[in-house]
Order: structure tokens, then C-alpha cells, then sequence
């Protein structure tokens, strides 16, 4: 398969960027960003989600949408190559998921990709009383992995529809990581359970 680097990225045109996409074998993985202040940030997740040939990304709430500048730079151009939509709430965002596994197989795709249930996991990252360890948790795939606002975090009433919440165990004073820093860390860990 062709890589593209930076430059390339940046210029290819929309509609060639979704046919050369087309043949990539996408994980059963969807992002779910809610209220994500920091346009860079948003970049850097499209970044993310095509590194790891996510589905789907859902842009929630606040959180802002290409073709914004920043979005545009800090993503190198992979919102082009990324499917995304934007949803006004998380619950809007996980009913358009679980309308779509009805019609997706992700098994006929790859002989080697086993998805166990067609049934969506939830799985917010988040610090909370009732979180585990990131580590800890059964990923079960097709999953949904929530990310929320990088000062206030995700919506009390957004957990509640999360199957789990997960966290990243933090060593030093500092409380938290950047959004991209935590969705790479969970995200890779869970691309490697499946």
C-alpha cells in the first residue's frame, strides 16, 4: 500500500483521498469526541484515527469540524481520509454506531479480524470513582472509545452510557495527559486485543 507523507497528504484533493482509501481494511474502532476544545487536538486525533485505520470519528457537542484551519494543519490533511461525523450529543453518535453494525460485517474483510459480538462496547476514558486501569479491562470489538473536554472531561451524563470506564494510571503530581496522548495510549492497546 502507497504511504503518503506530509506534503501529500496536505494536497490531495477530497474525492481522490476516499478512493484511495477505499481498499483500507478498517478496525471495528470508533472515536467518540465530546466537546474537544483545542482544534489542534481534533487534528492530531484524525492523525490518530488513521494511523490506526479506525471506522469512524464522531465530532460531539462543542467540539469543532473541518475544514477549520487548525484542524487542517495539525491533521496533515488525514480529515480527507477519515470518516467523521458530527453529532450534537454522544447518544446520537452510539445510536448511528449500532445502526450501522446491522448492515457491517467486519469479519468478511479480513479472514484474520474476528469481531466477537456485533453488539457496540462503550468504553469511556475518563478519571473517575468507578474507573480501572485501562490495562485491566475485556475489550470487545466493535468498540467505541469516548473522549472528552481536555479541562472538564467527559459529561456526567454522557458516562452513563459507557459499558466501562477506563483511566491511565498517572506517577507523578501531574493529574492528566493530553487528549492525544491518552486516546493513542488506550487506543493502541486496544487495537491489540483484537
Amino acid at each position: 500500500m502507497i504511504r503518503l507523507n506530509a506534503q501529500e497528504l496536505r494536497e490531495l484533493e477530497e474525492k481522490k483521498a476516499k478512493g484511495e482509501t477505499r481498499e483500507i481494511r478498517r478496525n471495528p474502532l470508533y472515536f467518540i469526541l465530546e466537546n474537544i476544545y483545542d482544534t489542534y487536538n481534533i487534528g492530531g486525533l484524525f492523525r490518530l484515527a488513521d494511523a490506526l485505520a479506525i471506522e469512524k470519528i464522531y465530532l460531539c457537542g462543542t467540539t469543532e469540524i473541518p475544514p477549520n484551519t487548525r484542524i487542517k494543519k495539525a491533521s496533515i490533511g488525514t480529515y480527507k481520509v477519515v470518516d467523521w461525523e458530527y453529532r450534537k450529543s454522544v447518544s446520537e453518535a452510539i445510536d448511528d454506531c449500532n445502526s450501522q453494525l446491522v448492515t457491517r460485517n467486519f469479519s468478511d474483510t479480513n479472514a484474520k479480524l474476528q469481531v466477537k459480538s456485533y453488539k457496540l462496547q462503550v468504553i469511556a476514558v475518563e478519571q473517575h470513582s468507578q474507573s480501572i486501569d485501562y490495562r485491566k479491562t475485556d475489550y470487545r470489538f466493535p468498540l467505541a472509545l469516548i473522549f472528552g473536554n481536555e479541562s472538564f472531561g467527559i459529561q456526567k451524563e454522557t458516562l452513563k452510557f459507557a459499558d466501562q470506564i477506563v483511566e491511565i494510571p498517572m506517577w507523578g503530581i501531574n493529574k492528566s495527559l493530553n487528549v492525544i496522548v491518552s486516546a493513542g495510549i488506550v487506543s493502541y492497546w486496544a487495537i491489540s486485543k483484537l
